[in-house]
């Protein structure tokens, strides 16, 4: 948690600047983007993709197409999420493959190597859980808890990455949560 709210705020704190040398067409532009968004790019491509070396790939292509880019938005996180979001489709579509459903890949989780036998046991039950809970969501909502809780996108730039309404953003955060809190004391009673 604190790790991402650290990247929150420097992301916060470097974007403008990495709006503005992108609009003057610097050559350290691609430098402080891969500084800024590579950690997130590649979890979200890694959560579409289910590989570490196609979300490696896909970032790639992607930085370089934001770099070879005519125009800046101001609203520049919404738009490199949905610039990884269609290119990870288009990747999908490509390849005829579908999305794999596998639990995200994240940052916090810890080495194998640093804890107990036990304690692996216990984080494996609890990640089989958790991904038996978002099995039990349909695909929209699965998306939609993501870009809010994984990449920490609010409602407004969800709307935006998604084209849809906020309106209809925010009903698929609540459904996807009333049914995961009904699936998560359905399972703690087991």
């Amino acid at each position: 948690m604190a790790a991402r709210l650290a990247d929150s705020i420097r992301q916060e704190s470097l974007t403008p600047s990495l709006i503005a040398s992108l609009r003057r067409g610097e050559a350290a532009a691609g430098a402080l983007l891969n500084d800024v968004y590579r950690q997130a790019m590649l979890r979200y491509c890694w959560g579409y993709l289910g590989t570490l070396d196609d979300a490696e790939d896909a970032v790639q292509e992607i930085f370089c197409k934001v770099l070879q880019g005519k125009s800046v938005p101001d609203n520049f996180r919404a738009w490199l999420y949905k610039v990884a979001r269609n290119h990870c489709l288009d990747l999908i579509k490509m390849r005829g493959r579908r999305r794999d459903n596998r639990r995200l890949p994240t940052k916090t989780q810890p080495d194998g190597g640093l804890t107990g036998d036990l304690s692996r046991l216990v984080r494996r039950e609890l990640h089989s859980r958790l991904g038996h809970l978002l099995d039990a969501l349909s695909p929209d909502q699965r998306e939609v808890l993501r870009l809010r809780y994984a990449e920490n996108l609010s409602r407004a730039d969800i709307a935006e990455v998604l084209d849809l309404p906020e309106s209809i953003v925010k009903s698929r955060l609540y459904e996807g949560l009333v049914k995961l809190r009904q699936h998560a004391s359905l399972m703690a009673d087991s």
